[in-house]
């Protein structure tokens, strides 16, 4: 190989080395599974993106720590495969694709359905391109041959399976429930897909009167539209204050309707009235309630929010204006006596953002007891799903102990069809993969199941399940780890558990390596609204995207949620700088060295032998924290490797062979270099792929690409222990030095007269037979070296382990120069703390300022006092 000069560009280019790169990648196969036989398969399927627009640095920090791994393993020697797809996220994308119709002038019922879901697939076809451009920019090594999407045929399939067996199992079910609805995207929403927010809203206390005339009862709502749906007024059994009316029946003012007071255990006597108004319609809890005495259920609500019919005169008013008038007419009439200011929580829709409302609707629903069990059971098993952070694992279960059924049919048209047919005269209902043979007579539902019940067979019906035999599934299935945020234990990881469980008899993933949220610098959540949101893509245009990566990855522990700084991506690139320039450097003295003539045999120096132990240390901790998905411990080892020991160490001490005159020594730094270069690039490729790629090509290699050479291994035969101690004390003397000179300003071109005290023989051999770097490195014009050391010079010491730095002062700075220097520095100094003093004690001060103001002042008074003792103290060293 001949100097790299011309090879590596003399600046860090991210842009330059990334581009093309990753389609080098592609085109050489490296990130497709080779179902080699011979080799250990491990599997990661993405958690898929939606198909509704650009990924977000949530995206990028997820996608980076599987890339990570999945690059480890790979040069681990297995076979991997990283599984791409996409998501059909069916209420998200429907509400873009309405959302451009809208623009349009148009909606969906002017197209119809199957014209609708034609356009949709338009919309993902463009943005499922977005999305792999992001990927590529991103760098991840991605099987792109066996990408799946959620809902293409052969997920179609196994999606009717999974459907039809619960359904005969007797655990998928119709029925009438009170649902979560969305009255905006006219849909039910499972319980989850509800963000509940402190809302301003009002008791509303009302008087029932008694049929009988004898008296009434008082109740309150927060909902007084709902009361036109009312059936019952419910008091506890219990409750001396109501016993005697239960069995009697009220009349509901506006409607005249006669209800009955019934008694149930579900009413709390000590909460306002002690009695509740009861709409089994329109309450989840007056559902069971009504069910529990057989009442009658009165829908007042259409879909889109508006009074129905059996509203009477509301008829067609929106809720939340018939709230309004309903109030007036209930005081009007004297029913309503008193409004009471009351700050609540209220669901809303996650999707559209309107105010959820709880309505009573035949829908779809999963029996998910049977299932959860078996789910919870796994937990008690050697075979049990691993969650990293193992807290998660609580969370998980309490979850799925207090788990209800699950609604899943969605009243949308993009998504997977349910397989229910209904006979257009008797009203039977048929439920099979394929379509009854007299499809004339019958029809199909017109709902879609929620897009989470697609999500939730992703590890399997990726792998051609529900064909068992299929060669994806035998090999590949379970899957080893999966990467995903705490945000979605609920949604997603607990449905492919219970799922994986009951369809393959197998836990889906091995681990669960649970990620946190990003935030901004300022610790709040990334959102439109507060503008904070970054766009990954800007940031690899400005940094790179091994700066951001690498940021990404190692900037928390899991389970934590990461905070997002341009200067913490700066500081990255930075730290990418150094290393490019440390590798130019290196390239630069190879000589034309190449890989079959490294040789790390000859007469090794301190300093190498040091590296190559730090090498050993290094490759040890790094290996064992990521086998532990430890990211952050690795980035922090990886980056006092590179930076302190490789670039600001051994470099420098390998410039004194290379520009010296014995070959010898010069052939053995350059091997070693290029050894320490290759292995540190090799551990470092799964975090920075794209840098580590150019610098490996250009290095003396053996191979195609990083991306499958064989990850490091720990050669003992390299480990010097002795040689790491001897490293380590000249390091630290060297630092004292330094330290020291910069305390009394003398530059290391100043050559200045050092004295070292040491303890015993052994260090002073150690010493003298590494002194060419303390000449090199600490710039003596004269250096004593001794187990017995008097002096009666003024001077500045330093201790290290084992021995004492002596340096005189007169070698060191001009005495009288520096008093004077000292004690001008002295003088302000004082007054800097008189002032801050004086403002401290000022009692208007201290009343009127802001606390921050205050703390800023008392933050300068430490500061000031600090400065002062240290110059002080100086002072007296040279005033002897």
């Amino acid at each position: 190989m001949d100097t790299n000069e011309l090879t590596m560009s003399t600046k860090y280019d991210p842009k330059a080395i990334e581009q093309g790169r990753y389609d080098w990648w592609i085109k050489g196969k490296f990130f497709e599974a080779k179902d080699d036989e011979q080799k250990q398969p491990y599997t990661i399927v993405i958690p898929p993106p939606n198909v509704t627009g650009k990924l977000h640095l949530g995206h990028a920090w997820d996608t980076t720590l599987q890339d990570i791994v999945t690059r480890m393993k790979r040069m681990q020697g297995n076979d991997v495969l990283w599984l791409p797809g996409m998501d059909h996220a069916g209420i998200a994308t429907q509400a873009k694709v309405e959302e451009k119709l809208r623009n349009e002038g148009k909606s969906r019922y002017d197209l119809g359905r199957e014209k609708f879901v034609e356009e949709t697939w338009k919309w993902k076809e463009i943005y499922a391109g977005h999305i792999r451009e992001q990927w590529s920019k991103l760098g991840l090594g991605l099987d792109y041959n066996r990408e799946r999407f959620t809902l293409d045929e052969g997920l179609s399939k196994a999606v009717r399976e999974v459907f039809v067996s619960l359904y005969r199992k007797g655990l998928i079910y119709r029925g009438e429930y009170i649902i979560n609805w969305d009255p905006s995207t006219k849909t039910a929403l499972s319980d989850i897909e509800v963000i509940y927010k402190d809302v301003q809203g009002a008791f509303y206390h009302m008087k029932y009167p008694l049929a009988d005339g004898s008296g009434e009862i008082e109740i309150a709502t927060t909902r007084p539209e709902t009361m036109l749906g009312d059936t019952a007024v419910a008091v506890h059994p219990e409750d001396d204050r109501y016993k005697h009316l239960i069995g009697k029946t009220v009349i509901l003012p506006i409607v005249g309707r006669e209800i009955p007071i019934v008694g149930d255990d579900y009413v709390d006597m000590d909460f306002g009235s002690g009695a509740v108004k009861i709409t089994p319609a329109h309450d989840p809890n007056d559902f069971e309630i009504g069910n529990r005495h057989s009442l009658e259920r009165v829908l007042v609500m259409n879909e889109d929010g508006t009074m129905n019919e059996k509203a009477g005169k509301y008829e067609g008013l929106d809720r939340f204006e018939c709230r309004k008038k309903i109030v007036k007419d209930l005081q009007e009439t004297g029913v309503l006596f008193k409004i009471e200011e009351h700050t609540h929580s209220v669901g809303h829709s996650e999707r559209s953002g309107a105010v959820v409302e709880p309505y009573l609707s035949t829908q779809w629903f999963v029996k998910m007891q049977p299932l959860a069990e078996k789910a919870i059971e796994l937990q008690k098993k050697e075979e049990k799903v691993h969650f990293v952070p193992d807290r998660f694992e609580k969370t998980y279960l309490h979850w799925m102990e207090n788990i209800r059924d699950w609604c899943i049919s969605r009243q949308l048209w993009w998504g997977h069809r349910i397989p229910a047919w209904y006979h257009k005269k008797t009203g039977e209902v048929y439920v099979d993969h394929e379509p009854p043979q007299d499809i004339e007579n019958w029809e199909q539902d017109q709902d879609v199941l929620d897009t989470w019940f697609s999500s939730a067979l992703w590890p399997f019906s990726t792998m051609g399940w529900p064909e068992v035999d299929a060669a994806d599934y035998k090999r590949y299935y379970p899957t080893d780890c999966l990467v995903t945020g705490y945000d979605i234990i609920f949604f997603w990881i607990s449905r492919m558990i219970f799922q994986g469980l009951e369809f393959t008899g197998k836990r889906p993933f091995k681990d669960v390596l649970i990620h946190g949220l990003i935030r901004d610098a300022e610790g709040r959540k990334m959102s439109k609204s507060l503008g904070n949101g970054v766009d990954p893509m800007e940031v690899i245009d400005q940094y790179g995207a091994d700066s951001l990566r690498y940021f990404l990855a190692t900037g928390s522990s899991p389970g934590q949620d990461l905070r997002f700084s341009v200067e913490k991506v700066e500081a990255t690139w930075n730290f990418a700088n150094k290393i490019w320039n440390a590798s130019r450097f290196a390239l630069m003295n190879m000589n034309g060295l190449t890989f079959e003539e490294i040789d790390l045999d000859g007469e090794k120096s301190v300093a190498d032998k040091w590296i190559l132990t730090r090498l050993n240390e290094t490759i040890e901790t790094v290996t064992r924290l990521s086998h532990k998905y430890e990211f952050g411990e690795v980035g922090r080892v990886l980056y006092n490797f590179i930076w302190d020991e490789f670039c600001d160490w051994y470099i420098e001490m390998a410039k004194l062979p290379l520009y010296g005159d014995d070959e010898k020594a010069k052939k053995t730094t350059r091997s070693i270099l290029a050894y320490v270069l290759d292995h540190t690039m090799r551990l470092l490729h799964p975090f920075m792929p794209f840098m580590t790629e150019e610098i490996w090509q250009n290095l003396p290699h053996e191979g195609e690409s990083i991306t499958v050479v064989k990850w490091p291994e720990v050669d003992e035969r390299l480990t010097d222990k002795q040689a790491a101690s001897e490293m380590k004390l000249l390091v630290e003397i060297i630092r004292s030095v330094r330290n020291i000179r910069a305390e009394v300003k003398t530059p290391m071109s100043k050559k200045i007269k050092m004295m070292v005290h040491a303890k015993d023989e052994t260090i002073l051999q150690t010493l003298e037979k590494n002194r060419v770097y303390l000449e090199r490195f600490c710039n003596p014009d004269e250096l004593i070296i001794k187990t017995q050391i008097e002096t009666t010079e003024k001077a500045m010491t330093a201790v290290v382990t084992g021995c004492e730095i002596i340096l005189p002062l007169e070698g060191l700075i001009n005495v009288e120069e520096e008093i004077a220097r000292l004690n001008k520095e002295l003088e302000k100094l004082n007054k800097e703390v008189e002032r801050v003093q004086k403002k401290l004690s000022n009692e208007g001060f201290l009343k009127k300022a802001p606390e921050k103001v205050i703390n800023e002042e008392r933050a300068k008074e430490k500061d000031y006092m600090e400065k002062r003792s240290v110059v002080q103290s100086r002072l007296k060293e040279l005033n002897g």
